[in-house]
């Protein structure tokens, strides 16, 4: 039995295009080709002509270059020398002579059950249609489609719904794209493909007590999985969650598949999938699950040899220091996270740094994206080095760094060294892991953060926490506390919301035990297992902490500089965001709202409203616009030669939150695991 849940498009060696003809059903299947799951055909109407081009989707799969080519006889080098004026002359020119849409197919239940089809016309993201012109579109398109298949028009960004706020729905009946998808049963999250034991949970308590028997050769499906889940082979989600959960930054740090199929159910109940060995695959335009009839012979997975070396840290004469006085370099005394946030205020202060690495790459056919940036910067020829300082201003002016103070790796060591007890208790850990007895890490984990937890602080370490107090905030006011570690945001380990922050901090008590909750999650029964899994040493694991002033949020959110379904796309950056602190985004308390924003050319899509039920204001979205490309532009810097990468082609992943005054803070960077 083979489930496939979406199908790629087919081949075709001849080319089917219709020009001026009424479209029908028949022959909308005929042309049409299949993306996440539903036919679409792609059209061009020519307003100079008065007629339109039912393009054959395997013979065109760009509607530039069938225009260029097809009806004004360019050659294609021609149109790759010019690439981006011919785009604004088709997406962006008011008075432009061709419009260009995609027709996709979908159905809904009448109140007898039965399937109603019905077609959706929208243009491209980058378009900039009107609303005279959307209405023209639409009701051309209208008077050429088969009467008897509703026609729905989909603003394809934010400001396309803006302009059709003005116009009548019924004039242009219209579906916006988090009400079409929203409900879809299928999305790809994670791409990958993995054999194994299908484990169908319907609930948390029937995971319960099944989690201490997941091994490796499992794939987990239940309704929403835990952050806490085991490192298996494959995840399948049967409710909605948002590509930016923890679980699916675990996916994708583990290489594994992970998807949102709403009628697993039904496929497990029908198919008897429940503890069958199935092979799992999940593609951008493809989800499939097929039953296979023996158990296979697996081979352990690599990351079971895998052996990760950290760096040695550097833990002499280490002083407490202000997150401003940090640099990337400082990743080996303060832990990552810490780190950049350090680099991230140099990066503010000093307006040097150079962010424009990104825009800078090849681009084929393009040179470059330098002339799309100056657009969105508002400069019109501009050197490189007016490029350059224009993008330092525009970070500058958006985001603001968080102010407060590291705590070292020296002060944990110190901590850990006062005590006996302690002692004794990292050594029981260490003599476990070296014998691999994992039936006794558990319990040795829980007594050793217990004693963390409730082992006196000496006062010279007490006295530095203390001295950090008045720095990281106001008499009286509350305080974040945050995890630092050596031990994440590595290759082939992301560690994602394996170790403790503490949010609600009031007074020097509540800091000494909030400063030891951090430190003891580097022991957690979880943290231990999966850093011994990829043959992390307990000797080389450290963890510093970040305490930070609280700042009252309005909205909070976590952006990702790509789009994590698709992974080729350059252009777009997916944020999300929930009233409140970024915790309530990846921690799954709530369904965020969901953003792809266009780094490129300039606009965004809403792709889900979450819990809510109201979309953001159009001022709101206007401002996260300018974070989604603060975002890109930081990564030229993070990922670059600057902070020690070699890829600006590497996203990051950004905890933010918008003050009541409408400011944006950044709280987190870090990469993110693709």
């Amino acid at each position: 039995m083979t489930a496939h849940l979406l199908s790629g498009a087919p081949e075709s060696a001849t080319d089917r295009t219709v020009v001026g003809e009424n479209l029908s059903l028949p022959l909308f299947r005929t042309l049409s080709g299949v993306l996440a799951g539903h036919q679409y055909l792609k059209v061009v109407v020519d307003r100079a002509e008065d007629t339109w081009h039912l393009l054959d989707t395997a013979a065109h799969p760009f509607h530039v270059n069938y225009v260029a080519t097809r009806v004004l006889g360019m050659e294609l080098a021609a149109l790759d020398a010019d690439l981006d004026a011919f785009n604004a002359s088709v997406y962006t020119d008011p008075g432009r002579r061709f419009l260009l849409g995609v027709l996709s197919l979908h159905a809904e239940q009448d109140a007898e059950g039965r399937e109603r089809p019905f077609l959706v016309l929208e243009t491209t993201e980058a378009d900039t249609m009107h609303g005279d012109l959307l209405a023209w579109f639409y009701e051309y398109v209208r008077l050429r489609v088969d009467g008897r298949l509703p026609l729905l028009l989909k603003p394809a960004n934010h400001g396309q719904e803006e302009e059709l706020a003005a116009i009548s729905e019924q004039r242009v009946p219209r579906i916006l794209s988090h009400e079409l998808f929203g409900t879809r049963n299928r999305t790809p999250l994670n791409s990958g493909e993995a054999t194994g034991r299908l484990r169908f949970f319907r609930t948390h308590q029937e995971y319960a007590a099944a989690e201490a028997g997941l091994g490796w050769a499992d794939i987990v499906a239940m309704p929403c999985l835990p952050d806490d889940v085991p490192r298996v082979a494959g995840f399948l989600n049967t409710a909605p969650i948002t590509p930016l959960s923890h679980t699916n930054v675990l996916a994708s740090g583990w290489g594994i598949p992970n998807a949102i199929v709403r009628d697993l159910e039904q496929l497990v109940e029908r198919d008897a999938l429940d503890g069958a060995w199935v092979r799992y695959q999940v593609r951008e335009d493809e989800i499939s699950l097929e039953r296979l009839d023996h158990e296979p012979v697996l081979r352990a997975p690599s990351w079971h040899q895998q052996r990760i070396r950290l760096e040695p840290p550097l833990l002499e004469d280490t002083p407490v220091l202000a997150l401003h006085r940090l640099r990337g370099t400082d990743r080996g005394r303060y832990g990552t996270k810490a780190a950049n946030l350090g680099e991230l205020h140099h990066v503010l202060d000093s307006r040097t740094a150079d962010l424009t690495a990104f825009h800078r790459q090849p681009r084929p056919p393009r040179d470059n994206l330098c002339g799309h940036l100056a657009a969105r910067l508002g400069l019109k020829e501009p050197t490189g080095e007016e490029l350059r300082a224009a993008a330092a201003r525009f970070v500058a002016s958006t985001v603001g760094a968080p102010a407060g103070v590291a705590l070292p790796f020296a002060l944990q060591q110190n901590f850990l060294a006062s005590s006996p007890p302690l002692q004794q208790g990292i050594g029981k850990l260490k003599m476990a892991l070296e014998l691999d007895a994992t039936d006794a890490l558990d319990a040795l984990c829980l007594q050793l953060q217990h004693l963390i937890r409730h082992t006196p602080v000496p006062e010279s370490v007490t006295r530095q926490i203390n001295q950090a107090f008045p720095a990281a905030a106001a008499p009286g006011g509350r305080l974040v506390v945050r995890s630092s570690s050596n031990a994440e945001d590595l290759p082939g380990f992301s560690a994602a919301g394996v170790y403790d922050s503490v949010t609600t901090v009031h007074g020097t008590e509540e800091l000494l035990d909030a400063v030891r909750q951090v430190w003891a999650s580097l022991v957690s029964p979880r943290s231990v297992r999966l850093r011994h899994q990829v043959g992390i040493s307990l000797d080389d694991t450290y963890m510093g902490v970040i305490i930070q002033e609280y700042v009252p949020a309005s909205l909070g959110g976590v952006l990702v500089t790509c789009n994590p379904t698709r992974d080729q796309d350059f252009r777009n950056v997916y944020l999300n965001c929930s009233p409140g602190s970024p915790e309530q985004v990846v921690d799954g308390s709530v369904l965020p709202q969901q953003y792809l924003y266009n780094t490129v050319e300039g606009g965004g899509r809403t792709v889900a409203l979450g819990s809510w039920g109201e979309p953001l204001s159009a001022a709101t979205r206007a401002r996260l616009a300018d974070l989604s490309l603060t975002g890109r532009l930081l990564q030229s810097h993070f990922s670059g030669p600057a902070s020690g990468g070699a890829d600006v082609d590497k996203p990051l992943d950004i905890e933010w939150l918008m003050t009541e005054q409408g400011d944006f803070r950044l709280v987190q960077i870090r990469p993110y695991a693709l």
